[in-house]
């Protein structure tokens, strides 16, 4: 008698924990719809046309240490969305535009203190690594004064990458809805078909004899 007396106790606050639980399906089923995140999801993920980049993953994992230690490699084929920006001009360029090239792609904003501290590193990997096969893409996202950054890199004499902004931050929100950014700086190593090689959320000494060989190794074809 007294176990279905809890019994009947409990089930109220289940059939409650039920209804929670539906009533969040629902919000973020709305949710995805208003924003446009499920059509993103459908275009970002698992893609058997990416398992070369997961086997670059595999080969750099060795170098995964020393400076560039936080780095996370893929391990298993992954598609980003085709995520867009502008360029100093004001023209709207995306992934596909760096198609066939690998690509550090990194975001950043003046108001982000480790943004500002590895720039000058990422700008000098641009100076020894950036040709036909590799891009530095540093995306800068202030939402403010659009002459802010430019002013800044100027400043501190930032001038082999080439600038490009998202003065709507869509970008970063692009990539927090597929799990790959939480934080300032975000980065991430994409090989020519777009797909992921590896992330790091959070700053690196890009210009370290730990990121160049890296790099290298993830852009130099086996033979």
């Amino acid at each position: 008698m007294k176990e279905a007396s809890e019994n009947k106790a409990i089930r109220p606050f289940r059939r409650r924990g039920l209804f929670v639980a539906a009533a969040v399906a629902a919000l973020l089923a709305v949710l995805a719809g208003v924003y446009g995140i499920g059509g993103l999801q459908r275009n970002a993920g698992a893609d058997a046309g990416c398992q070369a980049a997961v086997d670059i993953a595999r080969r750099i994992a060795p170098l995964v240490r020393g400076e560039v230690a936080a780095l996370t490699v893929a391990q298993k084929p992954f598609r980003l969305p085709d995520l867009a920006f502008q360029d100093a001009e004001g023209r709207t360029l995306s992934l596909k535009d760096w198609h066939r090239r690998y690509v550090l792609l990194n975001l950043w904003a003046t108001w982000c203190v480790p943004c500002r501290q590895e720039m000058p590193a990422l700008d000098a990997l641009e100076g020894k690594l950036g040709g036909q096969d590799f891009q530095v893409v540093a995306v800068n996202i202030d939402t403010r004064d659009p002459d802010k950054p430019k002013a800044w890199l100027k400043e501190f004499g930032i001038n082999r990458l080439a600038y490009f902004a998202d003065p709507q931050a869509k970008i970063f929100q692009d990539l927090k809805a597929i799990g790959r950014a939480f934080g300032m700086p975000t980065t991430l190593l994409i090989d020519p078909q777009g797909c992921e090689i590896a992330t790091l959320a959070g700053p690196a000494e890009w210009a370290s004899d730990d990121a160049i060989k890296l790099v290298q190794a993830a852009k130099t074809p086996v033979r």
